[in-house]
């Protein structure tokens, strides 16, 4: 006769763990750009532009597949940490970092990025729409004086590039691609 309540109990707690379990994943929005990996050879041009040493620490914010972090410790030894808000690149950047053995250097965590403290760095790189480097303005101009922010392929309206160079990839898409360099403080342009 007490078993025949047996399903009902386990049901009653079995709601309640359900509940609990789906409150503590981390909530996600949607990406504000689609995925498209930049190109080995753009990585390696941009890392060198912003002139990254082994005491820098870089952070990616939209960091896909993880290979700028990745290549930042691997070439120079740096620290890096990678930001995204899709669950996908984290698997994919989680598993670049194994594979690479670099977890010792590159953390990657699952972020927006636009509520990110950006000041425990001074190596910024993005692949984002430039509207969306422009949102980034008040976080970038709270970087410690001398830290390096470089872009593929889009601007920062209102941001005069300390440099901006154009190369073609030798990859796969084999196109022609922008790179931007700025140096905080950063320089307004005069309207």
């Amino acid at each position: 006769m007490k078993l025949r309540f047996l399903p009902l109990v386990l049901v009653l707690f079995a709601v309640p763990l359900v509940v609990v379990l789906a409150e503590d994943k981390k909530p996600t929005k949607e990406p504000d750009v689609i995925y498209v990996p930049t190109p080995q050879d753009v990585v390696d041009k941009m890392l060198e532009m912003a002139q990254v040493k082994k005491d820098d620490v870089v952070y990616d914010l939209g960091c896909g597949d993880g290979r700028i972090v990745v290549t930042a410790a691997k070439k120079f030894g740096a620290k890096g940490i990678g930001f995204d808000i899709d669950p996908e690149r984290i698997k994919d950047s989680l598993k670049n970092v194994k594979d690479n053995k670099v977890e010792k250097l590159v953390e990657i965590k699952q972020e927006d990025i636009f509520k990110l403290d950006l000041s425990k760095a001074n190596v910024i790189t993005l692949y984002l729409l430039p509207e969306l480097n422009v949102r980034l303005i008040p976080q970038l101009e709270k970087l410690k004086p001398g830290s390096r922010i470089v872009s593929h392929d889009f601007d920062m309206r209102g941001v005069k590039p300390k440099k901006v160079i154009t190369m073609n990839s030798g990859g796969a898409d084999g196109r022609e691609h922008t790179i931007y360099l700025w140096e905080t403080p950063l320089e307004k342009e005069k309207p």
